[in-house]
């Protein structure tokens, strides 16, 4: 694939904006977001949760995430610090996980809702660390690693799939809940409850096992985009609180990393079993 759009340097130099595809351009607005309201209200904003509330310095901390969320997803746009940035993001994201997400689950490995933050947090960090693939493809005489190139890649892909299954999960978990959120307007929320929960968890299997991955990711994507619209849009629209902005914003990020992970398969055919690939939308160096 060779470099198309705003990937693509010209004879007068590259632009130092660069977008690779909507699902870069969206995870980096979110990212933006989280960090903007992290220091408005200098406290976490609810992909950053789970920090006990008697931590030393915890003020300090949620302002070091706000600051991260807001830095990184401006450094996503600019071209010379994409790479960098898309790797500080990958690197918080995997210390957010083991410190206060593994530990969760050790500490409560029935309860749904560490299960849900789990998974919130492995979408978060598959979307950054596949911007991390695709930025070191595009650097000359970069070689694939463990993070990098193909392998990285697969990790990222699982770790979405594993996420997506969790949301699924949760969908029955809290039923009652989820029923609560289906629109007024439609009909039979019980059974758009459990419609929804089996089609994320059939897609997180779709993906993890790189069985019909790309059409899995898409309408999972799909999926998340209409639950945003449909759910948190009127939300928005008749004036949310802070707790409801939060939510939305949330929302909104994981459906960004959504997006991010199904561009990630537009070099893979529709109906693919098996394989992966580093490159994404306009990045690759070979013809």
């Amino acid at each position: 694939m060779q470099p198309t759009g705003p990937m693509k340097q010209n004879r007068t130099g590259a632009s130092a904006i660069h977008i690779a595809s909507f699902g870069h351009a969206a995870f980096a607005a979110t990212m933006i977001a989280l960090g903007i309201i992290g220091l408005s209200s200098r406290g976490f904003a609810v992909i950053w949760s789970g920090v006990p509330k008697d931590m030393p310095a915890r003020t300090a901390l949620a302002c070091l995430c706000a600051v991260i969320s807001l830095s990184s997803g401006i450094g996503l746009l600019w071209r010379r610090a994409a790479a960098v940035a898309a790797r500080v993001l990958l690197t918080y994201f995997v210390l957010w996980m083991l410190l206060f997400r593994v530990t969760l689950l050790f500490r409560s490995p029935a309860s749904p809702g560490a299960w849900w933050v789990f998974g919130e947090t492995a979408v978060m960090l598959a979307g950054a660390w596949v911007l991390v693939v695709w930025f070191a493809g595009d650097r000359d005489g970069s070689r694939p690693g463990l993070v990098t190139g193909e392998r990285g890649m697969a990790i990222a892909r699982v770790l979405y799939g594993l996420g997506l299954i969790n949301f699924g999960i949760a969908h029955f978990t809290f039923l009652e809940r989820t029923v609560g959120m289906v629109p007024n307007w439609l009909p039979w929320h019980l059974g758009w409850a459990y419609f929804t929960g089996g089609s994320l968890v059939a897609a997180g299997v779709a993906i993890a096992s790189g069985v019909l991955a790309r059409l899995a990711a898409t309408l999972a994507a799909v999926e998340l985009t209409l639950f945003t619209l449909l759910v948190w849009g009127p939300v928005v629209v008749a004036g949310p609180d802070a707790g409801q902005w939060n939510e939305f914003v949330d929302s909104c990020a994981l459906t960004a990393a959504a997006w991010l992970l199904a561009d990630s398969y537009r070099d893979k055919r529709w109906l693919a079993v098996g394989g992966s690939s580093p490159q994404g939308p306009g990045l690759g160096s070979g013809s």
